[in-house]
């Protein structure tokens, strides 16, 4: 992987170069967004969630049901400037909640069971002028598919009684296929993961260059797995345990990468990974330092989105950004009906 951590002109000469290929080439078909209304395909894909899981649940996110909050900061590089005007990219250290999870609608699952991958990292930057921003990424590096419509139709297909139906969709649909036969990995802790947006934004810095790129979290203490065997082996809780007894002992830091796409990248299909040789900007790093002690009533309130964005970060024209934005929505106002006015943004 070619990371950038050269000199500021290196970074500023080099992402020029790659906006004046992705301007020619990057909007070429942009469609004019999801087919049919979004919101009724984000309220399906959140019923379809249901069914999976057996849901809904009072209080419970449809996915990503399992989770905890950890508090921090984020201090921006010198070379997030350089990418963005963002008001995060510039400054002094800011605060940040991160919500880690497993992936499944269960809120018991174990922290071992293969329904929890991917893991989910969520991350809410707390901005000077009292706004925020969000992250939200996951440890798998795609999707598994590139629309809402065949995201919903995989979901489906999952929640079928007759197996023939996935086995259809996935001999049809290779981002699926390749999603289902990725090993489920339990990670020795959140803090040794890796976490990817998994959608293209349109950063554009100071001087209005822009260019398209994809957020990575890697972790500095570098991934860690356990074996199937020491898998077995853990408590149901095991990774909340871990990671306070982590945050005990110090702090957790990652590193806030942005893949940089080139000529040829799709940025409007998230299933699609881009190629590992594509540049990577170091923005900033996260420091996480303690587990927040009140946050189950904090994680019930409080909403991630992939749209929350400022000024200097835009959204690309995939198709599953307004997909996914609106059904977290859905849930979150399921779950807290004084919400409800937050359901259309």
């Amino acid at each position: 992987m070619n990371t950038l951590r050269l000199g500021g002109v290196c970074v500023a000469a080099l992402l020029l170069a790659l906006s004046l290929a992705n301007e020619s080439s990057a909007q070429e078909g942009v469609p004019a967004g999801p087919a049919g209304n979004p919101t009724l395909i984000a309220t399906q894909i959140v019923e379809a969630f249901d069914h999976l899981f057996r849901g809904p649940r009072a209080g419970v996110r449809a996915v990503h049901a399992k989770g905890l909050l950890a508090e921090g900061t984020f201090v921006p590089t010198e070379h997030a400037a350089l990418l963005s005007r963002a008001v995060h990219f510039q400054g002094p250290a800011i605060p940040v909640v991160v919500r880690f999870s497993n992936f499944s609608g269960l809120p018991a699952i174990a922290d071992n069971d293969a329904m929890s991958n991917p893991r989910g990292m969520s991350i809410k930057f707390f901005l000077p002028d009292g706004g925020d921003t969000d992250i939200v990424a996951h440890s798998y590096n795609g999707f598994p598919a590139a629309t809402p419509e065949d995201f919903l139709k995989f979901l489906r297909a999952l929640g079928s009684p007759d197996p023939s139906e996935i086995n259809r969709f996935l001999h049809t649909h290779p981002a699926a296929q390749a999603f289902a036969a990725t090993p489920s990995l339990a990670p020795q802790s959140y803090a040794r993961e890796a976490y990817y947006g998994v959608n293209a934004f349109r950063f554009t810095n100071a001087a209005g260059v822009s260019h398209y790129g994809r957020y990575r979290l890697e972790p500095v203490a570098g991934t860690g797995y356990l074996s199937a065997a020491e898998a077995a082996g853990q408590r149901p809780d095991y990774l909340a345990h871990e990671l306070h007894h982590r945050l005990r002992a110090g702090a957790a830091q990652f590193r806030m990468m942005v893949q940089i796409a080139q000529a040829g990248d799709s940025v409007l299909d998230g299933s699609t990974p881009w190629p590992d040789d594509r540049p990577v900007v170091n923005a900033g790093t996260l420091t996480l330092r303690h587990v927040v002690a009140d946050g189950a009533a904090r994680q019930r309130s409080m909403l991630f989105t992939p749209l929350s964005l400022v000024a200097g970060i835009s959204p690309s024209a995939d198709p599953m950004l307004v997909a996914r934005n609106r059904a977290y929505r859905v849930s979150n106002v399921r779950r807290n009906p004084s919400h409800g006015a937050a359901a259309h943004p």
